[in-house]
């Protein structure tokens, strides 16, 4: 069978968005060429480039020409928001398309030891290194967008051992999986849709940390959580949810807890800010990546 390659250059605030359109309509997984040429071991951190090269692969079947539709109608929607490149094609034959699908995913270097690579790729990891294994099939939550890369650089700083973790929106299961291996005792992972709940559970037993992570399909006010339960929450989602689930985002952190919040615009900082505070909140810490922020908090 031949594969119909689709390619476009996008800046790297939207990387995971159009991954979750490749993911659902192309069947090929997704492919996202990082940036090469740097020397960790030198200090060196990985350079944010001005645009990121994406791929999907679609079969050439009787679903091409669907599937192709649907994607374009996604890109022309991100267009909207802020130009990309223009989406390029190429058939690629079987032998090719197994090549070309794993050739462009290097491991990706975030904050001062996390390593993230893909399980056919071998990385020469220091003592200090924390590896996580995420496939590039398994999209969202790749560590590519400003707030995933954020959230996990402040879970780095934040855990010191025996942690007890919630995560909020939790997608991949990448910041679960941080946690439990930066040092975290247990999390448990809330995602309300169904399909990247199993993708979760799978890199979690990929992490082989399935024991220590326990996701669950749902929403933020699942009722069996236990309030005032957990150390950390960890909430990459939107500046709208978090607002919106404020109260059962503030029950489940125990007094003293810390919160660490992203996914949220620069211009709806202090709209947030006034909704946590009056929920018992105080922020900490803020740090930015373009429009993007993540906030270190805690509850009084």
């Amino acid at each position: 069978m031949e594969w119909l390659e689709i390619s476009i250059d996008v800046p790297p605030e939207f990387v995971e968005p159009l991954s979750n359109i490749f993911q659902r309509y192309g069947s090929g997984g997704v492919v996202i060429e990082n940036p090469a040429g740097f020397n960790p071991d030198e200090g060196e951190l990985a350079p944010i480039p001005e645009t990121v090269n994406m791929r999907t692969y679609l079969p050439a079947d009787h679903t091409i020409n669907e599937r192709k539709s649907h994607i374009e109608v996604g890109v022309n929607l991100i267009n909207h928001l802020h130009p990309i490149g223009p989406i390029k094609e190429r058939m690629l034959p079987q032998e090719d398309w197994e090549t070309s699908w794993k050739e462009h995913f290097h491991p990706l270097r975030i904050g001062k030891n996390l390593i993230i690579c893909p399980t056919w790729r071998e990385f020469d990891v220091s003592t200090s290194d924390v590896l996580i294994n995420i496939d590039p099939g398994m999209a969202f939550g790749t560590g590519h967008h400003p707030t995933t890369r954020m959230c996990l650089e402040l879970l780095e700083d934040n855990i010191s051992g025996g942690e007890t973790v919630i995560d909020l929106g939790c997608g991949s299961g990448i910041l679960s999986i941080g946690a439990i291996k930066i040092g975290a005792k247990s999390s448990v992972g809330i995602e309300i849709d169904s399909k990247a709940a199993q993708v979760a559970r799978e890199n979690c037993m990929l992490n082989l940390i399935e024991e220590k992570v326990d996701i669950r399909t749902g929403t933020l006010a699942m009722r069996e959580i236990e309030s005032g339960r957990f150390d950390i929450l960890v909430a990459n989602i939107s500046s709208k949810v978090i607002m919106d689930f404020a109260i059962p985002i503030s029950n489940n952190v125990r007094s003293g807890g810390k919160l660490i919040l992203s996914g949220i615009l620069v211009t709806s900082l202090e709209e947030v800010r006034e909704k946590l505070e009056g929920c018992g909140i105080r922020f900490i810490q803020e740090i930015m990546d373009g429009d993007w922020l993540a906030i270190l908090a805690t509850k009084d």
